[in-house]
């Protein structure tokens, strides 16, 4: 009895010294960060960005492993199904963690119980674009001519965000536009420089610059106060134009079951990235409003906001595929 005693207890101090020593030396390889979205787009120019950042705060290379597709969901599902060790992470974002859950009628995963969360990475900002030959110079006249010719303009939409959000406008502003969903932002700002599309709510990436070319408009700011990118577009605040609750957010995920230390890891050199100037202003130049979080925090975000999108979609009849 006494031999099988010190065998258990020098089993026990083995393990423990290998589960510490394994935390200690995390990350020892590149990690793989999979991102929900095709490359050029508002998230993967986000995600290179931070990227590049967090990995010298963890002093290993962060590899982007671009995953479009399904609302985010073959991103989530890549890493729900990745081994729980640290080197197989989500960038995740309210499209594949709020928006896949929500709008099917057979959910992809448990956005709660499939992912360990780590940080919130940051925000999100939004503007209401038109294609050029839309003869609309404001909200008002954009909505007054979509009211006049029903059905004949076409809205795309890159991401989750941006289906439910520009729905809600067309509900509370009683309009008929016909529903186009891309891939991604970048796909879809493509075909409406080329008007196959003629309304985008959408993350800025290059169609900023169609704007100052003269190819599309910018109409409205989905922004907490006007952004500098755009300093004489109103906000929907600033518009009246109400009912759009969603927070489009982006943020640090794991499988379920990632170990503690790992996590705390990831979320301190999160933390050292937020607080990079250099950083930030990178970032602000794509409307992004970088932050982080403890994981419980983002925890307990992903959660209010599932519970905002379900009620959302059930208020405006969301047609779920």
């Amino acid at each position: 009895m006494k031999r099988l005693l010190k065998s258990l207890l020098l089993g026990t101090c083995i393990l423990g010294a290998s589960v510490s020593s394994f935390a200690q030396s995390y990350p020892n390889k590149p990690i793989r960060m999979i991102v929900p979205f095709p490359p050029a787009g508002a998230a993967d120019q986000t995600a290179r960005i931070v990227m590049k950042a967090l990995s010298e705060s963890l002093g290993q290379p962060i590899i982007i492993d671009n995953r479009a597709g399904a609302d985010g969901a073959i991103a989530g599902n890549a890493v729900m199904n990745a081994p729980a060790d640290g080197y197989t992470l989500l960038f995740a974002t309210t499209t594949g963690l709020n928006g896949a859950p929500t709008m099917r009628k057979n959910p992809p995963y448990d956005p709660i119980t499939a992912f360990t969360p780590i940080s919130l990475v940051g925000k999100f900002g939004f503007f209401m674009f038109v294609n050029a030959d839309v003869p609309a110079k404001n909200m008002k006249e954009l909505i007054a001519y979509a009211k006049a010719n029903p059905g004949k303009l076409n809205y795309g939409s890159g991401n989750g965000t941006s289906i439910l959000t520009t729905a809600q406008f067309a509900q509370e502003s009683k309009l008929n536009m016909v529903h186009v969903p891309y891939k991604g932002d970048a796909p879809a700002t493509a075909d409406l420089i080329a008007g196959r599309i003629q309304v985008l709510l959408a993350t800025p990436g290059n169609a900023l610059q169609m704007v100052q070319e003269g190819r599309l408009r910018v109409l409205m700011a989905l922004l907490p106060s006007r952004s500098p990118l755009a300093p004489e577009t109103p906000t929907a605040d600033e518009l009246g134009i109400k009912g759009m609750t969603i927070v489009p957010w982006a943020g640090l995920f794991g499988p379920a079951g990632l170990p503690k230390d790992v996590v705390d890891r990831v979320a301190k050199a999160m933390k050292e990235v937020s607080e990079r100037k250099d950083v930030r202003e990178q970032l602000g130049k794509i409307a992004f409003e970088l932050q982080s979080s403890t994981p419980k925090e983002m925890g307990d975000f992903n959660k209010s906001q599932l519970d905002i999108w379900k009620k959302t979609a059930d208020a405006i009849n969301l047609e779920r595929n």
